[in-house]
This record gives C-alpha cells, sequence and structure tokens, in this order.
C-alpha cells in the first residue's frame, strides 16, 4: 500500500453482517479471588476471570480447598479441571471488582504474550476498516506516524516475533495490543470497532480472513 492509495477512493465501505460462532475458551486468567464470596453473598466463593482468547471476563467457582493466586492460568476446558469446578457466567467490565480491574491490563499482557504467532499475524496483515481509517491505528501510541512505518517495514519485510517488531518500530506490541483489548473490554459505549473482543456488538475484525463484519 502506498499512501496515495489509501486515501484516494473515499467511497462508503458497507460491511457484510454475520454472527460468527464464539470459539470455545479453554484457559481463563485470574483477576481475582473472593474466598468468601461478594459481600452479598458470603460464603460462596468467586473467581472473576479473563478468557485467554477471546477475553470473555467471567464469573467462575473454585473446587473446594483449593489454593488460587492473582494472575494465574487456570484450565477451564472440557475434561479434569484442577482449580475451576464451573464457569458461572458472563460477566461486565462494570462488575469487575477494584482488585480485577487494576490486574486486568497485566493479566492481558501475559494473554498476548503467550499467543505471540496470533498477534504478530496480526500485525503485519492487519487490514484497512476504510479508506480514511486503518486498523492499526485503533492501537494506542500508534496513529498515523507510526502506522505508515508499520506498513512501510511490513511490505518490506514481515515481522517475525514481538522483539523485530520492537526493534524496527520502537514500540512494545505487548503493551500497545493489551491496553487496546483493556479499552475495548471498558469502552462499551463509545467503541464501535472490535480488534480482539469477540463477543461484543459493533464491526468486528474476522483474523482468519483479516476483513471485518458487522455484528448487531
Amino acid at each position: 500500500m502506498v499512501r496515495g492509495q489509501y486515501k484516494k477512493d473515499r467511497d462508503k465501505v458497507k460491511f457484510p453482517k454475520k454472527n460468527k460462532p464464539q470459539k470455545f475458551e479453554n484457559y481463563a486468567w485470574v483477576l481475582d479471588y473472593l474466598p468468601y464470596g461478594y459481600p452479598e453473598k458470603p460464603d460462596e466463593p468467586i473467581v472473576q476471570g479473563l478468557g485467554e482468547y477471546q477475553f470473555l471476563l467471567m464469573e467462575m467457582s473454585p473446587k473446594p480447598d483449593v489454593d488460587i493466586e492473582l494472575g494465574e492460568r487456570v484450565y477451564i476446558g472440557k475434561g479434569k479441571r484442577d482449580k475451576i469446578d464451573h464457569v458461572r457466567k458472563m460477566i461486565k467490565y462494570e462488575q469487575l471488582t477494584p482488585t480485577a480491574k487494576s490486574e486486568l491490563l497485566y493479566v492481558i499482557m501475559e494473554a498476548v504474550k503467550m499467543q505471540e504467532d496470533r498477534f504478530v499475524k496480526f500485525l503485519n496483515e492487519c487490514p484497512p476498516i476504510t479508506t480514511r481509517l486503518h486498523s492499526l491505528e485503533l492501537l494506542p501510541e500508534i496513529k498515523k506516524k507510526y502506522m505508515w512505518k508499520i506498513i512501510e517495514e511490513r511490505e518490506a519485510k514481515k515481522f517475525e516475533s514481538f522483539k523485530d517488531f520492537e526493534e524496527r518500530i520502537g514500540k512494545n506490541p505487548i503493551r500497545i495490543i493489551a491496553k487496546r483489548i483493556e479499552k475495548e473490554l471498558s469502552d462499551d459505549k463509545k467503541d464501535k470497532y472490535y480488534l480482539f473482543v469477540k463477543w461484543k456488538k459493533g464491526l468486528i475484525l474476522d483474523e482468519d480472513t483479516m476483513a471485518f463484519y458487522l455484528k448487531e
């Protein structure tokens, strides 16, 4: 892509509508552990967590007599679970405890680190959203200046790793991506584009095809 081509066509883009099935979460990261439950529901232990792939915010019931730590990665998939008995329900950002909110960014960063191939692919292949807005511009700290630098660098040679991206662009991709995910989780009314949080309504990036679709 060259800069003139990016700005030339100003026709309104129409996005296909679809409800793509959500992928099953196998792991969650612990945001908060309340061994005595919520004040209004004492004696019911609760774990607030974040799904590793779709970044679902969830409430889970732990198994009896287990030790659970903040920031711990726990298995919630099919089969034997060591620490989590079951997922109780999905929750919204506003329902997170103050502790969970303070842990959120750091937990997201750990989840991003474990999915390096996924996010390096995003950095190499993410598309324009419209003729005036590119996916990269939605990432914190990027804006137009770094957007063009990333596009020019990846056209010359694909990024091979987070380290490669940071050395060539001068930005920490793990923190940038994590901050975008945190924004998509917390900014429920202002944001209409979702690069990584697939369970909300709006314009969603299909990471398999690298094309946006409208979820109503």
